[in-house]
């Protein structure tokens, strides 16, 4: 069966598509640790999921008063990311399959992240998604990131879809936000499955409360594609 060609999927990458959350907190514990920060925990770290990195970073630069520029931050922690994302990048194995199928059907699909678009094409490119994805964009290059929806609304302008015909695939609130401020369907895989009774998850057209351990892409299939009813004679 194949999807209707009006259908196009958008991606949050990181959490969603792999699982690079501990690339991230590591990132962000050695940078902080250069500016005197020895207590940066992983619980401290969830609370900035799914928030663009140039916003976390300049929430942490006021929380712990750093004051060197949050451009110079940015760059520091891109460059630990990249070290570490080079190294090791997981894809989560449902989602590598839901990716498949959607590429065999020939469904559009594109990245949409708040990570740099360094980061986002070393991860791509080191998975190999990059061959079954190739429209990326990054929050670098719209005027903000989520929860606001410019970077999938651009996304979308980019596959050449209107935001009615989109589904995104997000495992943070302030991306189910995002999808919702948009105008687009979107399919909820919270990260931390705590978190999936927050009203943006709740808003969600399919929910996997359970997070990645509960997610299949033979569900998530079925969901974007409806089986036709059997016609009895």
């Amino acid at each position: 069966m194949s999807t209707s060609r009006t259908t196009s999927v958008i991606f949050d990458l990181d959490g969603t598509l792999v699982d690079s959350e501990p690339n991230y907190y590591e990132a962000g514990r050695r940078l902080l640790a250069q500016h005197g920060v020895a207590d940066f925990s992983w619980e401290h770290h969830t609370r900035f999921i799914g928030i663009g990195t140039r916003e976390t970073l300049e929430a942490l630069r006021g929380e712990y008063g750093i004051e060197v520029p949050v451009e110079e931050l940015l760059a520091a922690k891109n460059r630990h990311y990249l070290e570490l994302a080079r190294a090791s990048t997981d894809v989560f194995p449902q989602m590598w399959k839901f990716v498949r199928r959607l590429h065999t059907d020939g469904v559009p699909m594109a990245v949409a992240s708040g990570s740099s678009r360094a980061a986002i094409e070393a991860v791509l490119a080191g998975t190999g998604l990059d061959a079954f994805i190739p429209t990326v964009v990054s929050a670098e290059e719209v005027p903000q990131g989520k929860p606001e929806p410019d970077v999938f609304l651009e996304a979308a302008r980019r596959l050449g879809a209107g935001p009615a015909d989109c589904v995104v695939l997000e495992d943070a609130a302030p991306g189910a936000a995002a999808a919702h401020a948009a105008g687009m369907r979107c399919i909820a895989v919270p990260y931390v499955p705590a978190t999936a009774g927050d009203p943006a998850f709740q808003a969600a057209g399919l929910l996997f409360a359970g997070g990645q351990s509960e997610f299949t892409a033979q569900a998530a299939y079925d969901w974007l594609v409806p089986r036709a009813p059997s016609v009895r004679s």
